[in-house]
């Protein structure tokens, strides 16, 4: 059977979260922007929190990802950025079926977990 998948950008961001929840030394992940912070103070928190994703304009078929993380308190930040990279393109590449031309890791607290 022939067909075409395709995958919404807020589905892959949700995949990518869940994969970068499964990277020891990640406590959680952060609101990304305003609309997020309004979300989670209404009780709301969804799957892709954390996670912008969006086509990359000078790769066209590729994705930019952007992942606000909270990191676990004694990890060593450059281990957890690097594993998440490597975490979340493997998923991206496996479980969706897309490339990411490019993730961005921004570190926005350190906290138990």
């Amino acid at each position: 059977m022939a067909g075409r998948v395709t995958i919404t950008e807020n589905a892959l961001a949700a995949l990518l979260a869940l994969a970068a929840h499964e990277v020891p030394g990640v406590v959680g992940m952060a609101p990304a922007g305003l609309k997020e912070q309004v979300v989670r103070i209404l009780g709301r928190q969804e799957a892709s929190e954390g996670v912008v994703v969006r086509p990359d304009p000078a790769a066209p078929g590729k994705y930019q990802a952007d992942f606000y993380v909270v990191v676990a308190v004694g990890a060593r930040i450059p281990t957890v950025v690097e594993s998440l990279a490597e975490r979340v393109g493997f998923a991206a590449r496996k479980l969706a079926g897309v490339e990411l031309s490019q993730v961005r890791v921004h570190v926005v607290g350190v906290g138990r977990g």
